[in-house]
């Protein structure tokens, strides 16, 4: 039997909740979330810090705080919920196949879908470091999990590589836990994470940061004894003589996420290569028809309030879209990033069919120092404004305004980059 739905919402979490919440202001009254976890909220749940919220509710919350709050408004909206569901299928006439113990396989036919699966962490088996596979080698999100959620310790002696913002606030976790963190690790000459993160992990606890630096080697083999650090140059190969074995008995790694896209494919969703998310237009729709996406699916975020600001986006378009008000004028002017500029989201807009004011969130590629970040619509400049500086852990937006690219007919291209100050 086939359930009908007018959207489906595929993952809990804080983009879920968002685009579920913003479809029903929108006058959405039929909408299903199916999550795979048994609660919602994803991975706020084991986000017990505290920096959530600041720009969404003006106050410092932590990560189940900021989940329950949307939590909150999802269940008095009369919003439908599948938990402990895993969706093994979504086709591109926006049929999901998903899967419970307790309900075997079910059929949801939705009039629009909204990808918000989130996104996943790099594995070891993606680095290629040489030594055995003993136990002790967890990713700082499994290690997070088993700290914050199960009450497990993983180890006492640890050693991080990668300084994504799921390791710095590990290590920082992990010495409040009475472990001792001897070192962050990290490939590239910047972090990867916020620069509040390195500053209240890192530096408040005297742990040190090795930029330029990765683990060469594993040694141990029924359980991890040490690890073995070397620097790197310009190519991040490894120089001879550099080395340095820090004895350890955990190895956490914070290499970087992956958007959780595997459904995405199976519907025929284009993805970027850049942010291995769903290319999307000034609507948050895929290349596919009334399907959206949002969140760290889409494109890794620093921020969860910049994950709910971007869903709710989603969530009132796909609302538009299935009552028939999302116009279609057949004009998508590509995007560029350049110069610095690693990608934009969006990467195509309609001038027609944008709102009065549309945030285009993007990365850049390396630290820059004095730089300005320009716009140009064809060949005319209509944004440049200097940053002091840039780092690739932060992201960074700017707002176009819908009569600034209307003033431009016959619009071919819009560009972002940096420049010289």
């Amino acid at each position: 039997m086939t359930v009908n739905y007018d959207i489906v919402v595929i993952g809990g979490g804080p983009a879920g909740l968002a685009a579920a919440i913003a479809a029903r202001d929108a006058g959405c009254a039929s909408i299903l979330v199916i999550e795979r976890d048994r609660e919602l909220g994803g991975i706020l749940n084991q986000c017990i810090h505290n920096g959530f919220g600041l720009i969404t509710f003006d106050e410092e919350l932590t990560g189940p705080e900021y989940a329950a709050r949307f939590e909150k408004l999802a269940l008095e909206g009369g919003i439908d919920f599948m938990l402990d569901t895993m969706v093994i299928d979504v086709s591109s006439d926006k049929l999901v196949t998903a899967v419970s113990q307790a309900e075997g396989m079910q059929f949801i036919q939705a009039k629009a879908i909204v990808l918000a699966m989130g996104c996943r962490e790099r594995p070891r088996g993606a680095l290629n470091i040489p030594g055995y596979r003993p136990a002790g080698i967890y990713s700082a999100g499994t290690a997070q999990r088993l700290v914050n959620i199960e009450g497990f310790m993983p180890g006492r002696e640890v050693v991080i590589l990668g300084s994504g913002d799921i390791g710095l606030i590990m290590a920082r976790r992990m010495t409040f836990e009475g472990a001792h963190v001897a070192c962050v690790a990290e490939l590239m000459p910047y972090s990867g994470g916020l620069k509040r993160n390195i500053v209240q992990c890192l530096d408040d606890f005297g742990i040190p940061l090795l930029l330029s630096h990765t683990v060469v080697r594993i040694e141990g083999q029924k359980r991890v004894e040490a690890v073995v650090i070397a620097e790197v140059d310009g190519h991040g190969k490894p120089i001879p003589g550099t080395e340095v074995t820090y004895p350890c008995d955990t190895l956490l790694l914070s290499v970087g996420l992956i958007p959780e896209n595997e459904l995405s494919l199976t519907a025929g969703v284009e993805l970027s290569p850049v942010t291995r998310g769903p290319v999307v237009n000034e609507v948050l729709e895929t290349k596919v028809d009334g399907i959206f996406a949002a969140g760290n699916v889409l494109h890794v975020h620093d921020l969860v309030d910049y994950v709910s600001q971007e869903a709710a986006v989603a969530g009132r378009n796909a609302a538009a879209y299935v009552a028939g008000s999302l116009e279609e004028n057949g004009v998508s002017v590509p995007v560029t990033a350049t110069d610095g500029v690693r990608y934009t989201v969006p990467q195509s807009i309609d001038p027609e069919r944008m709102p009065d004011e549309l945030t285009v969130r993007f990365r850049v590629g390396n630290v820059y120092e004095n730089r300005y970040v320009s716009v140009y619509l064809d060949g005319d400049r209509i944004y440049h404004r200097k940053r002091m500086i840039m780092a690739p852990g932060e992201m960074e937006q700017v707002v176009l305004k819908k009569a600034e690219l209307l003033a431009h007919p016959g619009l071919a291209s819009i560009t972002f980059k940096l420049e010289e100050a």
